[in-house]
């Protein structure tokens, strides 16, 4: 990689945004399963529910705080890396940020109080509320966050104005309502789920293996696996949507993701295996199970699936039609101020202005896009292209242990189901050893997600390479090594701080140990 700005930048975003996400949905997991632990206390009065909502509650706390200093250094960085950025579009992404900290956050933080501090000053449905509104407050975090992120993929509801130079909302609902941020949420979320329910049960399955806290375990495994076996299978579920609609907004994105080089005749083969070549633009060793990309991508059996090449293809009609934006936009800012447009000019602009991000893309070779030749205009269009092998292999490792997780929770509902949770030893070590697996399908996520964009920050409306402040590169590269400084100590204390929680276990006043061997403490538990 060039040590140029805006590639690093973008590794200094990709560096906090991955980090951070550690923390995101562990704290969404865990805040709805603490809600259905409490709300079993207060249905039956039984203690050992209110002890495993303490116990998983002081792994959420410590989580949850990690999760909040992580995600404010990456607020700042719009206005530290990203000013153009902020200044293009800050009128649609600041408000669902603004919407955000304001409501979700504030509700969030309020009730983490509450849950932690008022055990012994609420009542059991007030407490029970205040932990219903800590689980609200995370998922509706992340509702407001992947609005914004959505918009990025499909910018909605917004118009260019050519008087501003700025992006301006046209129509709130559109963005709020953007089919693309809906189904990210719910996937993101659902991942989520998966990522807590994968965690409590190989916590539990540790303790089972140890023969500690087996009462408590036990009951946490099989929270564990049924809401983890529903989230498994919601997710692929959302999935299949998020694939839906990329097929109709970021073509290319999914065409990236099954390196599909030429387009098929519908309905059009899965790639399940091959190696990507970008520089030859074909993919070696390819093995296609028929027809089932059609069905994913398109839902039928006659709709085509377009590949990269006729994808640059439109690209490069794009670019033409963004360089006569271009041409129009600058003659309406060489008006004096206060002079009428005239109307030759704004229908010209209307006609290609939807257009004038690819224009941008010249920039990188050309100062004024007007005077682009043939050559660069084909090379802009290929830059549309994102790298194909990493998207490619991120895709498959991610829904390769999307099944495993299906697999791994359904085994353990059905054990749980049979009262046979600790028959198998192997099984348990399985659940322990699997537990890092759901952050690297959620980073790998963001990564197909993310990475898939590219070039565009906003998908055809702004290059990435245009969004970037004016700094320098030693700069840039001093904070990336204060971050990543700052962020590894942070980790460091984080996984401290959890694996003693762990090995502590419950507080002996809430969980007494049960005299007598690991096998019969686990019996009159039961």
């Amino acid at each position: 990689m060039e040590l140029d700005v805006v590639s690093l930048s973008r590794l200094q975003f990709a560096l906090t945004a991955l980090y951070h996400f550690l923390f995101v949905p562990l704290t969404i997991g865990l805040s709805i399963l603490l809600a259905i632990m409490e709300t079993v206390y207060v249905m039956t009065g039984r203690t050992i529910w209110r002890d495993m909502t303490r116990f998983w509650g002081t792994l959420f706390g410590i989580n949850f705080v990690l999760g909040v200093a992580t995600g404010l250094a990456m607020e700042f960085q719009f206005g530290m890396n990203w000013s153009y950025y902020s200044h293009y579009v800050g009128d649609i992404f600041g408000a669902p940020l603004a919407i955000e900290g304001l409501m979700a956050f504030f509700l969030e933080a309020t009730f983490v109080g509450l849950f932690f501090f008022g055990w012994d000053k609420l009542s059991k449905l007030g407490h029970l509320a205040a932990t219903w509104a800590v689980a609200l407050g995370s998922n509706f975090s992340a509702l407001w966050i992947l609005i914004a992120n959505g918009w990025m993929q499909n910018p909605v509801g917004a118009a260019f104005n050519p008087e501003t130079m700025r992006m301006e909302v046209t129509d709130f609902w559109a963005v709020l309502f953007n089919p693309v941020a809906q189904a990210k949420f719910v996937h993101t979320v659902s991942a989520g789920y998966v990522t807590a329910a994968i965690f409590v049960l190989g916590v539990s399955a540790w303790y089972l293996l140890k023969g500690r806290h087996v009462a408590l375990a036990r009951r946490s495994m099989t929270v564990a696996a049924s809401f983890g076996l529903a989230a498994s299978l919601s997710v692929v579920v959302l999935g299949d949507e998020s694939g839906y609609l990329a097929t109709e907004h970021q073509q290319m994105k999914l065409a990236a993701i099954e390196a599909m080089w030429e387009t098929e005749a519908a309905p059009a083969a899965f790639t399940a295996f091959g190696f990507p070549d970008q520089a030859a633009r074909e993919t070696h060793y390819a093995i296609h199970i028929p027809a089932v990309m059609g069905l994913i991508a398109t839902r039928s059996l006659n709709t085509e699936v377009p590949g990269i090449k006729d994808l640059v293809a439109r690209a490069e009609e794009r670019v033409r039609q963004g360089i006569l934006a271009y041409d129009a936009l600058q003659q309406i800012r060489a008006l004096p101020r206060g002079a009428a447009v005239p109307e030759s000019l704004k229908l010209a602009f209307e006609a290609h202005g939807r257009q004038l991000g690819y224009a941008y893309l010249l920039r990188r070779y050309v100062e004024d896009p007007r005077q682009a030749t043939d050559a660069q205009i084909a090379q802009a269009a290929w830059d549309t292209v994102p790298q194909v092998a990493p998207l490619f292999w991120s895709f498959r490792v991610m829904v390769g242990l999307g099944m495993f997780f299906i697999l791994l929770t359904a085994t353990f509902f059905y054990l749980s189901a049979r009262h046979r949770l600790d028959r198998h030893r192997w099984l348990l070590w399985v659940a322990v050893w699997s537990i890092p697996l759901p952050w690297i399908a959620a980073e790998l996520g963001w990564i197909v997600a993310e990475y898939g964009r590219q070039p565009w920050i906003i998908e055809g409306v702004l290059p990435t390479a245009l969004a970037v402040s004016h700094l320098g590169v030693t700069e840039v590269l001093l904070t990336i090594a204060g971050f990543t400084l700052f962020y590894s100590v942070l980790a460091v204390v984080e996984m401290g701080l959890m694996l003693k929680a762990i090995r502590k276990g419950p507080e002996p006043s809430l969980a007494p140990p049960l005299p007598g061997r690991p096998a019969l403490r686990a019996v009159a538990a039961e």
